[in-house]
């Protein structure tokens, strides 16, 4: 953290903001992220997490589909609110982590924007920092999904605390996969993706800024969700479970994914994939166009600093 302390950190680059202001406008893209697509995240996550019944027999996605639907018309707004505070707390938890790493190392060779070694970096070393805050958040549905009200954290923390604080860390293998491709996908790709849009599109006029954005988003997101997707399911399998009970190592959640693509095709494999791409859509146009705002705040009050 000795970084915090060193001036250049404070330094406006090249790109109009220094270090610490580009930290801030990630930041703050992702909490208006956040926010916007909550209730998206919460009912995917519900279509997973419903994909057992309370046998635990695995269901067809349609049953999965319709029981999401009634616990959101049940409670819509507590459903679409459900796990928010966590995933809030993790733009903290989570992305200091990953933006971190992204944008160190990026600083670090001397990369102007984000590249895929940077977004190797950071997948792989920040995922032991994310997994614990996106168990909570799974936690807290699954609980909902059973009692109609979200799982106190203090209550989960405690019961990962009676077993070393290990459960805090299933799902990490599936989840290294999932940040990876995020991060190649929505942090690089995208981005390149948009300035040649722009470059093509924008420059006429017959586009704006956030339309290139929507339309880059929405070209990155398929890929994204068919990719992620089944990685998804392998850290639900892996979270939701009881804290209490024993573990689900990825070994025996991919044996259970391939039980449910068996039996239901790759309807199996893909619940919630419909849901998932409108998620990322919505998720990728919202983090960018915050970023993007966030930054250019920074440049302009950086030159009014400059101004005699």
């Amino acid at each position: 953290m000795s970084f915090l302390f060193d001036e250049s950190y404070y330094k406006i680059g090249k790109n109009g903001v220094s270090p610490a202001q580009n930290m801030c406008a990630y930041l703050g893209g992702s909490a208006i992220q956040t926010v916007g697509d909550n209730p998206v995240t919460a009912y995917r996550q519900l279509v997973q997490q419903y994909a057992k019944d309370v046998n635990g027999n695995t269901v067809a996605p349609k049953v999965a589909v319709g029981e999401a639907n009634a616990t959101f018309r049940a409670n819509p707004i507590g459903a679409s609110l459900s796990g928010l505070w966590p995933r809030l707390i993790g733009v903290l938890l989570k992305r200091v982590p990953k933006f971190g790493f992204l944008l160190g190392y990026s600083h670090f060779v001397g990369e102007g924007t984000p590249g895929f070694a940077a977004a190797t970096c950071a997948s792989i070393c920040s995922a032991p920092f994310i997994n614990p805050v996106r168990l909570v958040e799974k936690q807290q549905r699954a609980y909902f999904k059973q009692t109609g009200q979200a799982k106190p954290v203090g209550e989960i923390l405690r019961e990962s605390a009676a077993k070393n604080f290990l459960p805090l860390f299933r799902g990490t293998i599936p989840l290294m996969g999932h940040s990876l491709a995020s991060a190649m996908l929505g942090l690089v790709g995208q981005p390149r993706l948009q300035k040649y849009v722009q470059k093509e599109l924008g420059a006429s006029g017959s586009l704006s800024g956030t339309a290139t954005n929507l339309v880059a988003s929405a070209v990155v997101s398929p890929i994204y969700v068919v990719v992620t997707n089944p990685l998804s399911r392998l850290e639900v399998i892996m979270q939701t479970n009881s804290l209490k009970g024993n573990s689900i190592f990825t070994v025996a959640a991919l044996k259970e994914l391939s039980t449910d693509v068996a039996k239901f095709g790759l309807a199996g494999i893909f619940r919630g994939q419909g849901i998932g791409i409108a998620k990322a859509i919505v998720s990728l146009t919202l983090f960018h166009e915050g970023r993007i705002f966030i930054t250019n705040q920074f440049k302009q009050h950086n030159l009014k600093k400059l101004e005699p």
